[in-house]
Order: structure tokens, then sequence, then C-alpha cells
């Protein structure tokens, strides 16, 4: 298996590039003069970068598609005070040659261990049916699997492999604050619900290569995916009472808070309530400290206009 020697973050004008790439988006385009070229984004764990294919533009474009990893010879440039590299020849790299870490990035924290810290939280759950009930999902080897590597997001907030762990894990550990904050919480209940709350998105999104929508994603999306698996899963037990379960679809039902961001209800439980608003601010946190980061080559103290945040933010 081939090892990247230069990373996109270390590239500078004027060197030569003949290394492996992610391609995430790729389109034909012609000249003034009518000459066809290629327009491609190439990706690493480090960053992105434009490439563009001046020569033979068709006979490539027949080589490799988007969400392949390419071995590309060229070299680097700097357009409009940003690097682009002109692609000479390429070569598609077999799926055995590519180590996914390589090219997307990935949770700083270790996935084993993290998911070691879940599986804690779990036993610490004293109401059995729903410990039952969680050790259905995470004992189940694919789920876990998949748990363990898909992103949170597509774009907004822990978008990275082991994005979906590292924020569940965050929510369960601040609902476990909460729990002995608050009176009249059911703690178990609680967990429970932020450990299943995104449990949908295993589903949702598609992260061989580039991270995107599934189909099951964008025609059903993860809340009511996530039901069914929690229906399935319940129906598995037996004599699992119909309240607590009752509960439980309200907490994945409601986490978005209200209907404009996708929730088919709104909360109407404190355990309910509290999920959202957990949910929501570690989202957003996480979207405003990698927002930050990676604008820190910048020596301005704000970072570029956020376009979802609908600001700019001060980095101190």
């Amino acid at each position: 298996m081939k090892t990247k020697s230069v990373y996109i973050k270390d590239i500078k004008p004027g060197e030569k590039v003949n290394d492996s790439f992610l391609v995430t988006e790729k389109n034909m385009a012609f000249s003034q003069r009518g000459a066809p070229y290629l327009n491609i984004r190439l990706k690493d764990r480090t960053g992105e970068v434009d490439g563009k294919i001046w020569e033979n533009a068709i006979e490539w474009d027949k080589v490799f598609k988007k969400g392949d990893v390419i071995l590309a010879q060229g070299g680097a440039i700097s357009f409009k005070n940003t690097i682009q590299i002109t692609i000479n020849s390429l070569r598609k790299m077999e799926d055995s040659n590519v180590a996914l870490a390589e090219y997307l990035p990935v949770a700083k924290g270790s996935i084993d261990e993290m998911f070691a810290d879940l599986m804690a939280f779990i036993e610490q759950i004293q109401t059995p049916c729903l410990k039952k009930l969680l050790h259905a999902f995470f004992h189940d080897e694919k789920i876990a699997a998949l748990f363990k590597k898909a992103p949170a997001a597509k774009g907004f907030h822990h978008v990275y492999i082991g994005g979906l762990l590292e924020h569940t894990l965050s929510v369960i550990r601040l609902l476990d604050q909460l729990a002995h904050y608050y009176e009249g919480i059911n703690r178990d209940l609680l967990v429970t619900g932020g450990l299943l709350h995104d449990i949908g998105k295993i589903y949702e999104y598609s992260y061989d290569s580039i991270f995107d929508y599934s189909d099951q994603g964008r025609l059903i999306g993860h809340i009511v995916i996530g039901i069914e698996m929690l229906d399935t899963k319940i129906a598995s037990l037996e004599d699992f009472p119909e309240h607590l379960a009752m509960e439980l679809r309200h907490i994945v039902l409601s986490h978005h808070g209200t209907h404009e961001f996708g929730s088919p209800k709104r909360p109407k439980t404190l355990e309910a309530l509290i999920v959202h608003h957990i949910d929501d601010l570690d989202a957003k946190v996480n979207a405003f400290q990698e927002f930050i980061e990676d604008s820190s080559d910048d020596d301005s103290r704000w970072t570029p206009f956020h376009k979802l945040f609908e600001r700019f933010i001060y980095k101190g």
C-alpha cells in the first residue's frame, strides 16, 4: 500500500508534484478558443486544491471519475494567491492500494478509545431494558463498524472519519453532567436518547471515498432511518416497556428542535428538550472550532465570513 509523501498543505508554487489525491470534483470545460480542459478538485487529509488538465482532456476524462484516488504528476503554480496543480499525467489507483485515512480527515482522538468510553457509559445504565437495547445496537458488529467510521454531517460539523462517534460521545458526556444538575431527569433515558439520537446517520451518508448523502439519506433522512432502526431493535427484545419506547422515539424525532430544521416533532419532554439543545450546542461549537482552525494561517484576528452562521468569527 502506497503511503503519501507530500500533503496538500505543504505544496509550494513552483514545486513538482508526484503524489496521490482523492478526486472530489470533476468537470469538463472549454477555453475561449474552444479547447476542452478538465477542472478537478483534489483532496487529502490536510486540505483541498484545484487541479487542471489542459492537454488531452477528453482522453484523460475516461481514465478516472469523481471519488477515485489518482496518482498525479505535474507542477504547482500560484493562481489568484492560491495553489493550483497543473496535471500532465495520471493513473487511477486500485482500491487495495488506498489507505482512506490519507485522503479524508480523521478524528483527532483514538477511535477505539472513544468507542471504549462510549461502551463504558452503556454499562452505567441501570435500567435493564435500556441497557439491553443499547447492547443490541452497539454489540451489533455491522452497526459498530459503521458508527466508528461515519462522519456526523456532510459539511457543517464533525465532518471527518469518526465524527459521529466523537459527536455522540461529547453529547452523552454533557448529558451525564446535566442529569445530575436538573431535578426530575430520567438519566438512563436521557443518556440512551443521546446515544441513539443520530444513529440513522450511519446509513444517511456514504463515506467510502468522498462524504456525500446516500440514496437513503436523500430520500428518507437520518431521523426516519433512526426510528426504523429503533423499532427493529425494540421488536427483537421481549417485553420492552411501551412508554419508554414512545419516549425514546420522541427524543429521536424531536432532536432537531423545530419543524424548520427537520424535526417531525418539537421537544415535549425534559429529556427531549435537553438532548436537542446539547446536540445543537456540540455541533455548533465544533463548527466554530473547525472554521477557526482552518483559517489559522491568516494573520487576521477574524475568520473569513461563515456562510451558514452568517457572521465573521473572532479568533482572539
